[in-house]
């Protein structure tokens, strides 16, 4: 099997959802209530955060070379 490059953006939304479903669910199971206020702007900043990395990490992987590209002596 082919290995492939990490995509940080993907790994960091799916990190944070699972961790929006597990408060939400624990809140559930213990009767207290999620305020909203707090999680939605939260979301929207760790989604930003991800997406920056993501574009400086590829930004990173383009420019440095390939060392399957260089010849062997």
């Amino acid at each position: 099997m082919r290995k492939h490059q990490l995509d940080l953006f993907s790994l960091i939304a799916g990190g944070l959802f699972t961790v929006i479903a597990v408060l939400y669910l624990v809140a559930a199971l213990n009767d207290i209530s999620v305020n909203g206020r707090i999680v939605i702007p939260v979301t929207f900043i760790v989604l930003g955060v991800g997406g920056l990395a993501g574009a400086v990490a590829a930004a990173v992987r383009r420019d440095r070379p390939d060392p399957q590209d260089q010849d062997a002596p």
